[in-house]
């Protein structure tokens, strides 16, 4: 079994060395390791995955332990994440992401599958998974998504625009799979444009 580590803290030298220091100081063997550091906003972002094995610390204790070094959300490999994927009225994300579910390459519970239509029902059902239509009104899509307990929305060819208030009550824990809302950036690298733009 694994931990998975997703750090945030202010940019500064040793970040690595003093989190790498900490889990090999107990017994903990790093799996991967990916990092960024924001120059513009002066922040560090790390995920560690590190084996279980022969860990010192007990896993309930890990989080509170790793908080010295910034914000930290700890997660361990035998603990699915539950969630919820939005779309509108093409199905082929939603295909996709269903297919690598059954075969084992994506590793989760889908607990919902959220429309603004009615078209995809019958592939949510034809699965087995739980379909809400919810055409409007984000207080019921958030009310949904806490009454299941969603640790991840993946929008899947969603052609909505959220709404702050939305992406607010779930900050980094959205991804978008199709670019489609982003129609004034042509061309490569859409998501770079807007985020140039503010």
């Amino acid at each position: 079994m694994n931990a998975i580590l997703r750090l945030t803290c202010p940019d500064k030298k040793g970040i690595v060395a003093a989190v790498t220091r900490f889990i090999a100081d107990n017994n903990g063997n790093i799996i991967t390791l990916d990092q960024y550091s924001d120059p513009e906003k002066k922040l560090f972002f790390m995920r560690i995955v590190w084996d279980l094995v022969g860990f010192k610390i007990p896993r309930e204790q890990i989080a509170a332990r790793l908080r010295q070094f910034g914000n930290v959300e700890v997660a361990f490999s035998d603990q699915k994440k539950k969630i919820a994927i939005f779309v509108s009225r093409y199905d082929h994300c939603l295909y996709d992401l269903i297919l690598r579910r059954r075969s084992g390459e994506i590793d989760c519970d889908i607990a919902a599958v959220v429309s603004n239509h009615e078209d995809l029902r019958y592939v949510a059902e034809t699965f087995g998974l739980d379909f809400y239509f919810l055409p409007r009104g984000e207080k019921k899509q958030i009310a949904l998504l806490q009454a299941k307990k969603i640790d991840l929305i993946v929008l899947a060819r969603y052609m909505q625009v959220l709404s702050p208030k939305f992406i607010r009550a779930y900050p980094h824990k959205i991804i978008n799979v199709h670019h489609s809302f982003l129609p004034a950036f042509k061309g490569a690298k859409p998501y770079h444009q807007a985020y140039q733009r503010g």
